[in-house]
C-alpha cells in the first residue's frame, strides 16, 4: 500500500520531503477550495521542485462540475506544472455518463501531453449528501474512461470519516471492482491509524491522509508532522506484515 501525503502549500511540503524515505506520493490540495481543491500551477511546480525527484507528486483540479472541457484544460494545466497523478473529484457528475465524459477528455488531455501520468477519477464516499454519483460506480467510470485509478475521499470534511459512509465491506467491493478492470484502488478520508488493518486486509493500493499526520490530528490548523509521518508509515509497515503471514493484528 502506498502512502500519500497531501500538504497545503510548500511549507509543509519541504516538511513532507524531510519524511520523504516514509512516504510514496506528494498530493497537491487546496482545501479551502473543497475536498479535492485545486491549487495553483505554480504551486504545484514549487512543490515539484520541494520535493526528492524520485518522489511522485499528486495533483487534484478540483471538485469538478460537469463541464468536460473546463476540465480537461485544468487537468492539463496540472501535468504540464509537473504533476504524474492527476485526480479529478467528479463533484458535478450526478450518472456515470456524465463521468465517463469527463473523465475522457481529462484522458486524452493528459495522456497526450505525457502518456505516462496517471489520471485518478475520484469520487465521494458521502455522495448521498451532494448528490453526485454513487461510490461503486467509480471504478466503472475509471476503466470505461481509461484512467488509471479510482478514488474515494470525503466531500464534506465535518468529522465524518470514509467508514462513516462506506463501510469496509462496501470499500471492499469497491476495491474488488477496481481491481477486477485493471485499476488502482485508492481510499481517502479522515483515515486513521486504526484504519489500516482493514484497508490492508482488503487490498487497498493507496492511502491518502492529511489530518493523521499533523499534530493534534487538525488538518485544519494543525501542521504536518514528519515523525507523524515515519508513525503513520511504521503502523502501515506493521499491519503489511501481519497481514502476509495471516497473523492478527491487535490495534
Amino acid at each position: 500500500m502506498l502512502l500519500l501525503i497531501s500538504p497545503d502549500g510548500v511549507d509543509e511540503a519541504l516538511e513532507c520531503a524531510k519524511a520523504a524515505e516514509h512516504l510514496d506520493i506528494v498530493d497537491v490540495k487546496k482545501p479551502d477550495e473543497g475536498s479535492l481543491g485545486a491549487n495553483f500551477p505554480w504551486v504545484i511546480r514549487e512543490i515539484r521542485d520541494a520535493v526528492p525527484a524520485d518522489t511522485p507528486v499528486s495533483a487534484t483540479v478540483g471538485d469538478v462540475p460537469y463541464k468536460p472541457g473546463t476540465v480537461a484544460q485544468a487537468a492539463l494545466g496540472a501535468v504540464v506544472s509537473g504533476a504524474t497523478y492527476i485526480k479529478v473529484g467528479l463533484y458535478g457528475c450526478t450518472t456515470s455518463d456524465q463521468g465517463v465524459e469527463v473523465m475522457r477528455a481529462v484522458v486524452r488531455a493528459v495522456k497526450d501531453h505525457r502518456p505516462e501520468a496517471l489520471v485518478v477519477a475520484s469520487g465521494y464516499a458521502d455522495a448521498h449528501r451532494i448528490g453526485c454519483v454513487n461510490p461503486l460506480a467509480l471504478p466503472d467510470i475509471a476503466a470505461r474512461s481509461g484512467a488509471d485509478a479510482a478514488m474515494l475521499d470525503t466531500a464534506i470534511k465535518d468529522g465524518t470519516r470514509l467508514f462513516d459512509h462506506v463501510p469496509p465491506d462496501v470499500c471492499a467491493e469497491f476495491v474488488r471492482l477496481a481491481h477486477a478492470s485493471g485499476l488502482l484502488a485508492a481510499l481517502a478520508g479522515s483515515v486513521k491509524q486504526t484504519d489500516l488493518g482493514p484497508l490492508t486486509r482488503i487490498g487497498t493500493d493507496i492511502v491518502g491522509v492529511r489530518g493523521a499526520v499533523c499534530e493534534g490530528g487538525d488538518r485544519n490548523s494543525g501542521r504536518i508532522q514528519p515523525h507523524l509521518v515515519a508513525a503513520f508509515r511504521a503502523e502501515m509497515d506493521r499491519q503489511a506484515r501481519e497481514h502476509t503471514a495471516g497473523v492478527p493484528v491487535v490495534n
